[in-house]
C-alpha cells in the first residue's frame, strides 16, 4: 500500500501533526510506502531516516509569516500547494494508493481540493477539527463564549462575529470557506471521513452528504504503564491552554467554592487574569510530557472543564492511563472517555457550583483512591496504543480501496514507472524547489 499523508506541517507542532506523522512512521515500519506532503517545515528528521518521502514546500503559517497580506492570499488559495500536490499524485496507482488528508487550514488552503479531485485517487479525511464544515473550525462563538449552533455559511452565520480576534478575520475565513465549498468542492470531496469521537460525528453529519461513510479511529497516546498508585492523592489538576473556551475560569472559581487549591499546567490568554483573581492557584506553566504524566500520577483528579465540543481530548485519556480520575464537562467529547461515577464525574458545562460539588466529593481520600484504581484498570484494559491505532487505520484504508475499486474499476496499472521512481527507503526530502536535498 502507498499512503500519501497531507498535512500543514512536516514537524510536530501539535496534536494533528503528531497523529499524522507518528502514524506515517508506524505504517512505514509495517512495510508500506509513505509520502508526507506538507506546506511548513522543517521536516521531522525521523521521516527521512525511516525512508519516507517528504515533499515540503517551505512555506509559512500564520505564526511564522512576516507578510500578513501575502499569507492571507495563501490561506484563501495556495496555488503553489495545488500545483505541487498535482505533481506528487500524478501517475500513482489508484488500486494501491490512499491519499489521507489530516490538515489543510493552517497553510495548505482549500486549493488542494482541486488537485485531489483531479487525481482520481481514493481519498480519506480525518476530522481533527471542523474546518471542513465550519468557517472558524470550532462551532464556537468566542465573543459570546458559547457553542455555536448556527448553520455554517448561513446569513445568521455570516453576520455573527464568532472569531477569537476580530470580525474582519472572520470575514477572511468566510472567503476561504466559500473557496473550499464552491471552488474546490471539498465538503463533498471525501466519501470517507474519520472521526475521533461520537460527539464529533453527530455535529458534522448534518453538514456532509448523506452518502458519507464515517469511520471511528481513536487517536493514540503515549503513556508508559505503571502500577496503580498507592500514595495519598494530591491536588486537582488542569492541563492545557489556559483560556475561556477551555473552561479554566470555571475551574478556578469551583476550586475556591470547594475550598481546594487548583493547579494549572499550561499557559494562555486567561492565565494572568486568573493568577491575579485567584492567588491561591498554582500556575506551573508549560511542562514537558514526562513532567505532565508525573503530575497526573500524583493528582487527586484531572479537571477538564472545556465549554466547547473538542474532538478527542487526549489529556483526558492520558490522565486515566496515569490513574487520575477525571472530572469533565458534559458539553465536550472528553465525557466519552469517563464513566460517570466510576472513573470520574461529568458536570454541567460552565457550572462552577456543579463542578465544586464533585471537587468536594473527591476530597475524600477513600473515594479518590477507589476511582483512581478504576480509572487505571479500565484504561489499560483497552489502551489507545499506536499499534491499536495503526491496526484500525489500516482496516479503514483497505475499506477505502475496496470501495473505490467497486465504484471505478481501473482498466490497467497507471504510471508504474513513476511509482518506481519515488524514493524508497532512501533519504530524499523534496523541498519543492525541483530537486531533493
Amino acid at each position: 500500500m502507498h499512503v500519501v499523508l497531507v498535512v500543514d506541517h512536516a514537524f510536530i507542532n501539535g496534536g494533528q501533526a503528531k497523529v499524522a506523522l507518528d502514524a506515517g512512521l508506524g505504517l512505514r515500519a509495517r512495510g508500506h510506502e509513505v509520502t508526507v506532503f506538507a506546506a511548513v517545515g522543517p521536516a521531522d528528521p525521523r521521516l527521512e531516516a525511516a525512508g519516507i518521502r517528504v515533499v515540503c514546500l517551505g512555506q509559512d503559517d500564520i505564526a511564522s509569516t512576516r507578510n500578513k497580506l501575502a499569507f492571507a492570499v495563501q490561506a484563501i488559495w495556495n496555488a503553489k500547494a495545488a500545483q505541487r500536490l498535482s505533481e506528487v499524485l500524478a501517475g500513482l496507482d489508484p488500486r494501491e494508493t490512499v491519499v489521507h488528508v489530516h490538515a489543510f487550514a493552517k497553510a495548505l488552503s482549500p486549493s488542494i481540493g482541486v488537485s485531489l479531485r483531479a487525481s482520481g485517487l481514493p481519498l480519506l479525511y480525518t476530522m481533527h477539527e471542523f474546518f471542513l464544515v465550519c468557517p472558524n473550525g470550532g462551532f464556537y462563538e468566542y465573543p459570546a463564549q458559547s457553542i455555536c449552533h448556527r448553520t455554517p455559511m448561513s446569513r445568521d452565520c455570516l453576520t455573527t462575529n464568532c472569531d477569537a480576534r476580530s470580525y474582519p478575520r472572520k470575514l477572511l475565513r468566510v472567503v476561504r470557506h466559500a473557496a473550499l465549498d464552491h471552488v474546490a468542492g471539498m465538503r463533498r470531496l471525501f466519501p470517507h471521513i474519520v472521526t475521533i469521537s461520537a460527539l464529533q460525528e453527530a455535529v458534522i453529519r448534518p453538514h456532509l452528504p448523506a452518502t458519507t461513510l464515517f469511520h471511528r479511529v481513536d487517536n493514540p497516546i503515549a503513556v508508559a504503564k505503571a502500577a496503580p498508585r498507592s500514595e495519598p492523592p494530591g491536588d486537582f489538576l488542569f492541563v492545557g491552554r489556559i483560556s475561556t473556551e477551555k473552561g479554566a475560569p470555571v475551574f478556578a472559581e469551583a476550586a475556591r467554592r470547594a475550598g481546594v487549591r487548583p493547579v494549572f499546567v499550561g499557559d494562555g490568554p486567561a492565565a494572568a487574569d486568573l493568577a491575579a483573581r485567584y492567588p491561591e492557584a498554582r500556575m506551573l506553566g508549560w511542562k514537558d510530557e514526562a513532567a505532565v504524566h508525573a503530575l497526573m500520577r500524583e493528582a487527586r483528579a484531572l479537571v477538564f472543564p472545556s465549554v466547547w465540543y473538542e474532538g478527542q481530548p487526549l489529556t483526558v485519556y492520558e490522565a486515566l492511563a496515569c490513574g487520575a480520575p477525571v472530572i469533565v464537562s458534559d458539553a465536550c467529547a472528553g465525557r466519552e472517555a469517563v464513566e460517570d461515577g466510576e472513573t470520574g464525574f461529568w458536570f454541567r458545562s460552565g457550572d462552577a457550583e456543579a463542578l465544586a460539588a464533585h471537587l468536594v466529593r473527591l476530597k475524600d481520600d477513600a473515594c479518590a483512591a477507589r476511582i483512581s484504581r478504576a480509572a487505571h484498570g479500565r484504561y489499560w484494559a483497552a489502551p489507545l496504543t499506536l499499534d491499536a491505532h495503526l491496526d484500525r487505520v489500516s482496516e479503514v484504508y483497505e475499506t477505502v480501496l475496496r470501495e473505490a475499486a467497486s465504484r471505478a474499476p481501473v482498466p490497467g496499472r497507471r504510471g508504474s514507472a513513476a511509482v518506481a521512481a519515488l524514493p524508497r527507503r532512501g533519504s530524499a526530502v523534496d523541498t519543492g524547489a525541483g530537486h531533493p536535498r
